[in-house]
C-alpha cells in the first residue's frame, strides 16, 4: 500500500489536534490552536518508516458535524481514537466503537490513551491492564494501544507509527489476541516457509539455513550472538523446539508467534512477503501465473533448469535410495502445495507413469510426468514450481539464499511452431518438428488391443513370450476403458535421443466427443495411431466409420497398427481391406505387434510412433477420391520437363554442328 489515510477521532478536550500539532512541529504548541485542524499530507521522505504517504484528518464529535465525521471515517484505512480521562475512556466502548461499527467500516482501530502528564501516579501498565486489554477483549478491531503526552511529546511518533503499521502490517490476519496463538493461515504460511528453508528436508534449520533465511528475508546476516540469544528465546518457551541439529519447524512458528505477541509483526509480515504472500496469507496471483506465452502450433517444454529442479526434489524426498517415490515420500514433497494436481488425479496418477515393481514412481517416470505436465497444463506446472520453491538464482533451482524478482518461467521454454499446412501433398516436405515430448491419441473399437499397448508402454516386462493360449492372453490384458487413459514414459531412438511420448485412449464411449472438437484436436495431437484387432472381423470397420464421420482426421499424421498379431488374421468385414485401405490413402502399411511377442516387438511401435511424430511428413493421409499431386505441382513439373526437353535439344544441336564443322 502506497498510501495511509488516519481518520482521528475522540470526545472534545482529549487533545487530538495537539497530537497532531506536536507531530508536524515537534514541539508542544502552548498556543490556542482551532479545535478541528484541517487535513495534513505527510510524504514519504519525512519521517515514515514504511515509505507510505500518510494523511491524517482531524475531526469534530459535535452533533452539527456528525455527517462529516461519518464521511472521513468510512474514507480512512485506519482510526485512531483517542481518550484522556474516565468520561471520554466509558465512551470509547459506549459510543465510539459501536458507531464505528454502526457504519460498517471494517478498519483497525489505535486505542490512545493521552495526556499520561495528567496522571503521573498511573504507570503504563496499570493503565494497559485495567483500561485497554478489557475493551481489546470485546472489540476485535482494536489494532493496538499506546500512551501518549502531547506536552510532553511522548510516544507522538510512536503512535502514528502504530496507525501507519496497522494498514501496512496488519495483526489481525496473523494473530488471535484472545487466544493469544497464531491464526491457521499464518501458521501454514510458516510452515511452507519452513519447508522451503530447510533445504536437506531433515526437519530442522540448521545454521546455514537460518542464515540463507536471513540474507534472503532481511539482507543481512545473523552474528552469533544474535541466533543464539533466539534459540536461547525459542528454548525458554518450548525445550524441545531447539535440538543440536537446528531449530524444528514448531520452534520457528513459535519465534513468529513471539515476533507478534510483542508488537513486532511487521517482522512476520516481512518474512511473509518475501516468500510471495499477500495481505489476505494467500500466495500472489503473479507468482502462481506469471505471464508466458505460447504461440500458436507451439508447445512448452521443461528447460534444462526445470528438469535439473525436478530431478534434486527426487533426489532429496527418495530417503530410502530405492529409485522410487513412495506414498509417504510424496506426500512429504508435496506437503507446501495444495496437493497433487487435480490432472494427475484424474489421470490416476501414479499408475499413468512408470513405476518400480513396488509400485513406486521412478526418477523416469516422475519427469515424464512433468513433460507431459507442461506440454498439456503449463499455468500448472508454473504454479507448482512456486509451491516448491523454484529459484532461478540458485544453482540447484531450489536454495533461498538470494532475492530474485526473476520468475518462474525460466524453468520452461517453447519449441518453434510446428507446421499443418493444408491437406496436399506438400504435407510431405515438411521439415522434422522440434519437440521433445510428443502425444498421440490411440483410436480402436473396443477389444482391439488399446489398454494393452498403454500397459506395455508403462511396462515392458509384461510383455513378454507366452506358451499361453490367446485367449488366456486375452483374458490377463483385456480391462475395458470406460474414460479416456493416458500414459507417459521415455522413448529412446536411434542415435540416442530421447522424446517423451504420451499415449491417450480414446475409448468409443468419449471418442466422439474429443474428435468432434477439431481446434483442439490440432492443438493437441501430433499424432493418430489407428488400433484394430487383426483377429476380430468387426474390428477395422470402427476405424472406417470414425474417419467417415470425421473427415477432418485427414489433417492429422496418422499410423495404423493391427494389435494381436500371434493370433490367424482375418478378413475385416469392410468394403476394403486394411492394407489396400491404407495404400489408397498413401499411408504407410499397417504395423503388426503383439504383446505376446515379448517387450522388443511392442517397443518398435512405440519408437516408430515417436519417429513419425518428429517427422510426419511421410504419415499424412491423402482424402479419398484425392490423387498424388495438386494442380500446381503438375504444373511445376511440366514446366521443369519443357525446360530439360529444350536444353537436351539444343545441346544435341549444338554437339551436331560442332562434329560437321570439325569434320
Amino acid at each position: 500500500m502506497s498510501s495511509v489515510r488516519i481518520c482521528v477521532c475522540g470526545d472534545e478536550g482529549t487533545g487530538k489536534s495537539s497530537l497532531i500539532t506536536s507531530l508536524v512541529k515537534d514541539v508542544f504548541v502552548t498556543t490556542k490552536i482551532q479545535p478541528t485542524l484541517p487535513q495534513i499530507t505527510i510524504p514519504p521522505s519525512i519521517g515514515t518508516p514504511k515509505n507510505v504517504t500518510t494523511t491524517i484528518v482531524d475531526t469534530s464529535p459535535r452533533p452539527h458535524e456528525r455527517s462529516n465525521l461519518n464521511k472521513e471515517i468510512r474514507k480512512s484505512n485506519v482510526i485512531l481514537l483517542v481518550y484522556s480521562d474516565h468520561y471520554s475512556y466509558e465512551r470509547v466502548a459506549l459510543f465510539w466503537l459501536p458507531h464505528f461499527r454502526s457504519l460498517g467500516v471494517n478498519v483497525p482501530v489505535v486505542l490512545c490513551a493521552n495526556k499520561s502528564d495528567q496522571n503521573v501516579k498511573t504507570t503504563t501498565e496499570q493503565v494497559v491492564e485495567d483500561e485497554m486489554l478489557p475493551v481489546m477483549a470485546e472489540f476485535k478491531e482494536i489494532d493496538s494501544c499506546v500512551r501518549t503526552s502531547a506536552r510532553e511529546h511522548h510516544n507522538i511518533n510512536e503512535v502514528f507509527f502504530l496507525c501507519q503499521k496497522a494498514v501496512t502490517d496488519p495483526i489481525a490476519p496473523l494473530f488471535d489476541a484472545k487466544e493469544s496463538t497464531l491464526k491457521p493461515a499464518c501458521v501454514s504460511a510458516l510452515q511452507r516457509i519452513f519447508y522451503l528453508c530447510d533445504r536437506d528436508q531433515d526437519g530442522y534449520l540448521n545454521d546455514t539455513e537460518i542464515h540463507d533465511f536471513q540474507i534472503k528475508c532481511f539482507g543481512k546476516p545473523l552474528s552469533d550472538v544474535d541466533l543464539s540469544n533466539i534459540k536461547a528465546s525459542i528454548q525458554r518457551c518450548s525445550q524441545d523446539s531447539v535440538a543440536d541439529k537446528g531449530i524444528t519447524q514448531s520452534g520457528f512458528v513459535l519465534l513468529n508467534k513471539l515476533f507478534a505477541e510483542k508488537g513486532r509483526h511487521e517482522t512476520v509480515w516481512l518474512i511473509l512477503r518475501t516468500f510471495h504472500y499477500t495481505d489476505s496469507l494467500s500466495l500472489q496471483s503473479s507468482f502462481l501465473s506469471p505471464k508466458f506465452d505460447v504461440p500458436t502450433n507451439s508447445s512448452a517444454e521443461l528447460s534444462p533448469a526445470g528438469y535439473r529442479f525436478f530431478v534434486d526434489m527426487f533426489l532429496l524426498h527418495d530417503k530410502d535410495n530405492d529409485g522410487g517415490l513412495s506414498p509417504v515420500e510424496l506426500s512429504a514433497l508435496f506437503a507446501p502445495t495444495p496437493g497433487l494436481p487435480p490432472q494427475w488425479l484424474e489421470n490416476d496418477f501414479p499408475s499413468c507413469t512408470v513405476r518400480n515393481d513396488a509400485g513406486y514412481v521412478t526418477l523416469q517416470g516422475w519427469l515424464a510426468q512433468w513433460s507431459m505436465t507442461t506440454f498439456t497444463s503449463h499455468k500448472t506446472t508454473l504454479a507448482y514450481l512456486a509451491y516448491l520453491g523454484f529459484d532461478p538464482s540458485s544453482p540447484t533451482s531450489s536454495s533461498t539464499s538470494t532475492k530474485t524478482t526473476t520468475s518462474t518461467t525460466s524453468a520452461l521454454t517453447t519449441t518453434k511452431p510446428r507446421k499443418r499446412p493444408p491437406r496436399t501433398s506438400k504435407r510431405r516436405r515438411l521439415p522434422p518438428v522440434s519437440r521433445t515430448v510428443l502425444q498421440a491419441f490411440i483410436l480402436g473399437a473396443p477389444h482391439s488391443g488399446k489398454t494393452s499397448l498403454l500397459s506395455t508402454f508403462l511396462s515392458p516386462s509384461r510383455a513378454s513370450p507366452s506358451r499361453a493360449s490367446p485367449s488366456a492372453l486375452s483374458e490377463t490384458y483385456y480391462a475395458p476403458s470406460l474414460s479416456p487413459r493416458t500414459a507417459v514414459n521415455t522413448v529412446e531412438l536411434p542415435g540416442g535421443k530421447q522424446v517423451t511420448l504420451i499415449l491417450s485412449e480414446l475409448p468409443p464411449s468419449t471418442a466422439s466427443a474429443v474428435l468432434d472438437n477439431r481446434e483442439k484436436l490440432n492443438e493437441q495431437c501430433d499424432l493418430l495411431v489407428y488400433a484394430y484387432d487383426s483377429s476380430d472381423a468387426a474390428s477395422f470397420a470402427y476405424i472406417a466409420n470414425a474417419r467417415d464421420k470425421h473427415p477432418h482426421l485427414d489433417d492429422l499424421p496418422a499410423l495404423f497398427v493391427a494389435t494381436k498379431a500371434d493370433r490367424d488374421r482375418v478378413m475385416q468385414d469392410c468394403e476394403i481391406q486394411p492394407e489396400a485401405y491404407t495404400a489408397r490413402l498413401g499411408a504407410q502399411k499397417p504395423v503388426h505387434v503383439s504383446v505376446a511377442w515379448g517387450s522388443s516387438s511392442v517397443g518398435e511401435l512405440f519408437v516408430k510412433v515417436a519417429e513419425v511424430g518428429l517427422d510426419p511428413s511421410s504419415a499424412f493421409l491423402r482424402a479419398e477420391g484425392e490423387d498424388g499431386w495438386d494442380g500446381e505441382e503438375w504444373e511445376g513439373w511440366v514446366r521443369w520437363w519443357v525446360v530439360g526437353g529444350v536444353v537436351c535439344a539444343v545441346g544435341a544441336a549444338v554437339v551436331g554442328i560442332w562434329r560437321r564443322v570439325s569434320s
